[in-house]
C-alpha cells in the first residue's frame, strides 16, 4: 500500500514538474518587477542594469557549464554563432531594455498586463515558423486560439478599465497612507504612458521571437543547456555594454554600491536570467514554446498582489475581472496543448498489427488488444491507456 502511494506520488511529480517549474518562474519574474521598479525610481539607468544583470548571470551559470557539460560540446559554426548572437540581441538587449524603459514610464502591474500578449505573439510566430499546426476543425486548436484571445482581452481590460477600488484587508493602512501623500506624487503623463506602452509591445515581440528561436537553438544544445545559457548571457553582456556606451555618456551611471541597485542587478541576474533561461530552455525542449509562454499571465496576478503589499498599489475591479479572464484563457491554451501532447504520444507508440481472420491483433510490444472488425469504411483510433491503443474500423 505504501509502495503504491509512493509510486503514485513520484508519477504525479514527474508529470507535473513542468507546471511547477513555470509557476515558480512567474514568482521569480514578479519579484524582479517589484525590485526593479524601486531601483529605476531611485535613478538607476536601465541600460546599466541590463549589463550588470547579465554579467552576474554569466558568472553564476558558467561554472555549471564547465563542470557538467565540458565534454561533447557542439561545434560552434557560423550558423550556430548567429543563432546565439540573435538570441542575446533579442533577450538581454532589446527585450529587457525596452521592458525596463516601459516599466519606468508605467507601473509593474501594467507592464505585466502588457506582457500577457506574449502567448498570442508566440503562437502566431510559432505558426508562421510551422512549429505549431493550426487546424480550426479540431477542438484543441480552437481552444488554443480562443484561449489566447481571451487572455489578451483580460490583459487589455485591466489596462483600459479600472472601476472601483477593491479594498484588501492587508492594504487598507497602506492605501490610506498613500492617499495622504498623493499630492506629492504625480503619475506619468499621457505621452509618457503611450511611449511606455509602445516600449512594452516591442519588448514582448522580442521576447516571443526569443522563445521561438530558442526552440531551434535547443536542438543543437539539447544536452548542453548550461552552455547555451552561458553563451547567451555572455554575448548579451557584451552587446549591452556596447549599447550603454553609445547611449549613456556620463561615467557616473556605472557606479553601484551596497544598495537597491545592487540587489536589483543580482536578483535579476541570478533568478530571472541564469536560472530562468536554463529552466525555460528545459521546458521548451519537452513542451514547446507556446506551453512555456502560456504561464505568463500568472505573473501579472502575482505582481498585483505583491504590489499592494510592497508598493501600496491599489487593485481595481477591472483588474479582478481581467485576472479571471486571463486564468480562463490560460487553462484553455493549456488544455489545447495537453491534447496535442496526448495525440503526439499516440502517434509515437510502436504498434505491430496482425490479422487473425475477422479480428485484428494490435500490440505495442508489452500489451495487446483483440478487436472485432466490421465491414464499414473508415477508422477511429482511441487511446485507452499509456500503452494500449484500440483501433476500430467502423
Amino acid at each position: 500500500m505504501a509502495t503504491e502511494k509512493l509510486s503514485s506520488c513520484v508519477k504525479f511529480l514527474e508529470t507535473s514538474k513542468h507546471y511547477f517549474a513555470m509557476i515558480s518562474l512567474q514568482f521569480g519574474y514578479a519579484g524582479m518587477n517589484i525590485i526593479t521598479k524601486v531601483s529605476l525610481n531611485q535613478g538607476m539607468s536601465h541600460y546599466v542594469l541590463v549589463v550588470y544583470r547579465h554579467a552576474i548571470a554569466t558568472a553564476v551559470i558558467a561554472p555549471f557549464a564547465f563542470i557538467f557539460e565540458r565534454k561533447g560540446q557542439p561545434k560552434i559554426t557560423f550558423k550556430i554563432f548567429m543563432q546565439i548572437f540573435i538570441l542575446a540581441l533579442l533577450g538581454p538587449v532589446i527585450d529587457q531594455n525596452f521592458y525596463y524603459a516601459g516599466l519606468k514610464l508605467t507601473s509593474p502591474t501594467f507592464s505585466c498586463a502588457m506582457s500577457n500578449m506574449l502567448p498570442a505573439m508566440t503562437f502566431v510566430l510559432a505558426a508562421l515558423c510551422r512549429m505549431e499546426k493550426i487546424d480550426m476543425k479540431k477542438v484543441r486548436c480552437q481552444a488554443k486560439v480562443v484561449g489566447t484571445i481571451v487572455t489578451v482581452a483580460g490583459a487589455m481590460l485591466m489596462t483600459l478599465y479600472k472601476g472601483p477600488i477593491v479594498e484588501m484587508l492587508w492594504a487598507k493602512h497602506s492605501h490610506s497612507h498613500d492617499k495622504s501623500n498623493a499630492t506629492n506624487n504625480t503619475g506619468p503623463s499621457d505621452k509618457d504612458w503611450f511611449l511606455g506602452c509602445t516600449f512594452l509591445i516591442i519588448a514582448t515581440l522580442a521576447w516571443a521571437s526569443l522563445f521561438v528561436l530558442q526552440a531551434k537553438a535547443i536542438e543543437t544544445y539539447k544536452n548542453h543547456q548550461f552552455s547555451l545559457t552561458s553563451l547567451v548571457c555572455f554575448i548579451g553582456t557584451i552587446q549591452a555594454i556596447a549599447v550603454t556606451f553609445v547611449v549613456e555618456h556620463n561615467p557616473s551611471v556605472w557606479r553601484i554600491g551596497w544598495d537597491m541597485n545592487l540587489l536589483a542587478a543580482a536578483y535579476a541576474g541570478i533568478v530571472t536570467s541564469s536560472m530562468a533561461y536554463y529552466v525555460q530552455g528545459l521546458v521548451i525542449k519537452t513542451k514547446g514554446p507556446v506551453f512555456a509562454t502560456a504561464f505568463s499571465p500568472l505573473m501579472m496576478i502575482i505582481v498585483a498582489i505583491m504590489g499592494s503589499f510592497i508598493l501600496a498599489e491599489q487593485i481595481y475591479l477591472g483588474g479582478v475581472i481581467g485576472s479571471v479572464l486571463i486564468v480562463v484563457g490560460l487553462y484553455s491554451v493549456l488544455w489545447g496543448k495537453h491534447k496535442d501532447s496526448v495525440e503526439s504520444k499516440v502517434d509515437e507508440i510502436p504498434l505491430h498489427v496482425k490479422d487473425a481472420g475477422n479480428a485484428t491483433l494490435i500490440t505495442d510490444s508489452t500489451n495487446y488488444l483483440i478487436e472485432s472488425r466490421s465491414s464499414e469504411e473508415g477508422e477511429t483510433i482511441k487511446k485507452l491507456s499509456s500503452s494500449v491503443v484500440i483501433k476500430n474500423e467502423t
